[in-house]
């Protein structure tokens, strides 16, 4: 091997460490990248803001059948939730207090219909795509409905109902996003 060669490889692995090692310490101080058309696709940082609506959070889905389902189909990844899921991401659309209706014309809160909101009747393979089964239900103070606001085709509240806040582990704000 020619030194040049031994050079070139050893920058390579140098530069290689230096990546991972900035990536694992933005990680650790609260970076998260997002990209997925949930939200805004982007930087995000983790705040200690408190989950209220209009806020995105990052949360673990729960273990039930309908994010077993979704991983299997992957619309969500591997990760290290419980379950073997990984984290999403979603904008808090309503809280306690707010009533929710989910129907065929889309979700509304509090009487209000939501953009992007009309339930897909199958996803992108042609699989059947089950909405959530309440069709109007009280939010107590526990829960939280959690949706995209950029894309009408996100695996959100529509199909899972809403989710215990215990499942949030952050709120994140947005740095930059594009």
């Amino acid at each position: 091997m020619s030194l040049t060669y031994k050079r070139f490889t050893a920058g390579v692995a140098i530069v290689g460490i230096a990546v991972l090692s900035l990536g694992a310490a933005g990680y650790s101080a609260g970076a998260r990248i997002n990209t997925t058309q949930s939200i805004p696709v982007g930087l995000y940082w983790t705040s200690g803001q408190p989950v209220a609506k209009g806020a995105y959070v990052l949360f673990c889905p729960p273990e039930a059948n309908v994010f077993a389902i979704a991983k299997a189909r992957g619309y969500i990844g591997a990760g290290y939730c419980p379950g073997g899921y990984g984290f999403m991401m979603k904008r808090v659309v309503a809280v306690k207090g707010d009533t929710v209706s989910i129907a065929d014309d889309g979700v509304r809160v509090n009487d209000v219909l939501l953009p992007l909101s009309v339930p897909l009747r199958m996803d992108k393979a042609g699989r059947v795509l089950v909405r959530f089964g309440s069709n109007r239900f009280c939010l107590d103070r526990s829960n939280v409905l959690l949706m995209s606001d950029v894309t009408g085709a996100s695996f959100d509240s529509r199909y899972f109902g809403p989710i215990d806040r215990s499942q949030i582990k952050t709120v994140i704000t947005p740095v930059i996003t594009w």
